[in-house]
C-alpha cells in the first residue's frame, strides 16, 4: 500500500502559533482597544466581492488588478474576486447599506486579504490587516485624527522607537494633474534610460516612477518636479492644517516630497509609517485621502481618508521590541497528588474566574510539572498535596513566587479565595511564602 502523503500548506500562506500567535493576537486587541478610544465603529464585509469592485476602484492597469488578484466564476458566471484590500469594500458598503446617514462615518475593521505576489518576509497571499476609514469627511482634521489615532497605537504596540512619520501632499486635483503633466514631460527627455516598468508607466501613471526602487529611476526622480510648485492656496492651506495639527497633537513627521499615490482618486494627504527593522519592506502603516474613489463605484462626490497597516508586520516589530505587556496575574498550580486534582481544579476556576490567569499541571513526573510551570512564566507556583492520615477536606499548599511576583499581593489574592469557600489555614497569619500550610475546609 503507498504511504498516504501529507498535504503542505500553500505557498505563500502561513500556520501562525505560539509566540507568533500572541503577538498576532496583542496587535489586534491593540488596535481594538484603540479604536473604541477614538469612537470608530466596527465593520465586518465579505472576504469576496464581485471583482468590478476592485477593478473600477484600483485600476485595471495596477498591478493588484492586473497580476495580483485571486478572481474566479461561480456556479452562475459572475466573476468574484477575494479582497486585495479593505477600503474598496467599505466603499462598496458604505454605498450600498445606506451609510450616508452616519456622515461622516469613522470605521473601522480588521481581518485576511489575498494577493498572488512573491512571498518575503512580512508578506504573504493571504495576510492581515488594520483599517481605519473617515468616510464623507472633508476637512482635515479627519486626516489629523487618523494619523493621531496610528501614532497611539504604534506606541501602544511598544514599536513607535525607529518608526518615522513621512508625510506629503498631493494637492487637489488641478494641483494633481498639473503637477502630472510636469512629470510626463520630464520623464518623456530620460525615457530611454528609465526602466522598464518606467516606460510603461510614463504615460498611464507617471506618479509611479517616483516610488520606483530600480537605480536607473532613481537617478532622475532626485530632480524630478516636485508638487509644491504647482499647489493652489487652497491644497498648501490644506497641508498646512494637517501638519499643524499634527504638531498641536505632538506627533513627529517628517516631509517625504517623492511619497506618492498612483491613483488618480488620491488627493491632499499621503502618508507611510516607516522604519528600517524590517528590511527593503519597510513601511508598517500607510494611507491616505482619496476623494474621489466612491465616484468610481458609481457614488455622489464624498471625501474620505484612511489607512491600513500589516498585522504580520506589526507582529514581528512587537516580538522584536519585547513589546507585548507580561500578564500582572499568572498562576501554576502543580498537583503532587491524584487526590488533591479536584482542589486543585476547584482553585484554578476560582482564580480564573477572577481574570487570573491559572493553569493546572498534573502530568508527567514531579520536577516535569515544576519545570513546565515556570517554563509558562508562572509568577507564583502554588504546590498542592493531601497530608498523610488527613481529614477529608484537608490539603497541603506551598507558595513559590517567580520572577517580579510580590508576596503580599499573591498572599491576598489566593488567601481570599481559599477563605471565600469555608477554608482555613493553620498559621495565625495565613498563608506565607515558602513552607508547607495545611489548609482545611470547615465541617
Amino acid at each position: 500500500m503507498s504511504q498516504i502523503q501529507t498535504p503542505q500548506a500553500i505557498r505563500g500562506t502561513q500556520d501562525i502559533f505560539g509566540a507568533d500567535a500572541e503577538a498576532f493576537a496583542f496587535v489586534v486587541e491593540t488596535f481594538e482597544r484603540v479604536r473604541k478610544l477614538y469612537r470608530f465603529r466596527r465593520a465586518e464585509m465579505p472576504v469576496f466581492e464581485k471583482t468590478a469592485v476592485f477593478s473600477r476602484s484600483l485600476g485595471e492597469t495596477t498591478d493588484v488588478v492586473s497580476k495580483e488578484m485571486y478572481s474566479f466564476e461561480d456556479r452562475g458566471g459572475e466573476s468574484l474576486t477575494l479582497r486585495p484590500e479593505f477600503t474598496a469594500g467599505l466603499a462598496r458598503a458604505y454605498l450600498t447599506n445606506g451609510w450616508q446617514q452616519y456622515a461622516p462615518v469613522k470605521v473601522a475593521t480588521h481581518g485576511p486579504l489575498f494577493r498572488y505576489e512573491r512571498p518575503q518576509k512580512g508578506r504573504y497571499r493571504q495576510f492581515h490587516q488594520l483599517d481605519a476609514e473617515v468616510i464623507g469627511a472633508a476637512e482635515p482634521q479627519a486626516d489629523v485624527e487618523l494619523l493621531v489615532m496610528a501614532d497611539q497605537l504604534l506606541k501602544e504596540l511598544g514599536i513607535a522607537d525607529g518608526v518615522t512619520l513621512q508625510l506629503n501632499t498631493l494637492g487637489d486635483a488641478e494641483s494633481r494633474e498639473a503637477w502630472r503633466a510636469a512629470l510626463i514631460e520630464y520623464f518623456r527627455a530620460v525615457k530611454g534610460e528609465l526602466s522598464e516598468d518606467s516606460q510603461e508607466r510614463l504615460e498611464k501613471n507617471p506618479l509611479r516612477i517616483l516610488d520606483s526602487k530600480d537605480p536607473r529611476d532613481k537617478v532622475f526622480v532626485a530632480d524630478a518636479p516636485k508638487i509644491d510648485a504647482f499647489l493652489g492656496a487652497e491644497a498648501q492651506d490644506f497641508f498646512g492644517k494637517v501638519t499643524a495639527g499634527l504638531d498641536a497633537a505632538g506627533v513627529a513627521w517628517t516631509r517625504a516630497p517623492a511619497l506618492v499615490r498612483g491613483l488618480d482618486y488620491y488627493r491632499h494627504t499621503a502618508f507611510e509609517f516607516v522604519t528600517d527593522r524590517l528590511g527593503a519592506q519597510g513601511t508598517v502603516l500607510g494611507g491616505g485621502r482619496y476623494d474621489g474613489l466612491i465616484e468610481t463605484l458609481g457614488g455622489p462626490h464624498t471625501p474620505a481618508v484612511g489607512w491600513a497597516a500589516g498585522v504580520e508586520r506589526l507582529a514581528m516589530l512587537v516580538g522584536d521590541a519585547g513589546g507585548m505587556a507580561a500578564d500582572v496575574l499568572k498562576v501554576g498550580v502543580v498537583v503532587e497528588a491524584v487526590e488533591a486534582e479536584p482542589f486543585s481544579q476547584w482553585l484554578c476556576a476560582q482564580l480564573r474566574r477572577l481574570h487570573i490567569s491559572a493553569e493546572l499541571y498534573c502530568r508527567g513526573k514531579r520536577q516535569r510539572r515544576f519545570e513546565k510551570a515556570r517554563a509558562d512564566n508562572a509568577q507564583v507556583i502554588v504546590t498542592v498535596q493531601v497530608p498523610q492520615s488527613a481529614p477529608a477536606q484537608t490539603y497541603a499548599v506551598k507558595l513559590a513566587l517567580t520572577g517580579t511576583a510580590e508576596a503580599p499581593q499573591w498572599l491576598e489574592v489566593i488567601g481570599a479565595v481559599l477563605s471565600q469557600d469555608g477554608f482555613s489555614f493553620d498559621l495565625p497569619d495565613g498563608l506565607v511564602v515558602g513552607p508547607w500550610v495545611t489548609v482545611q475546609k470547615a465541617a
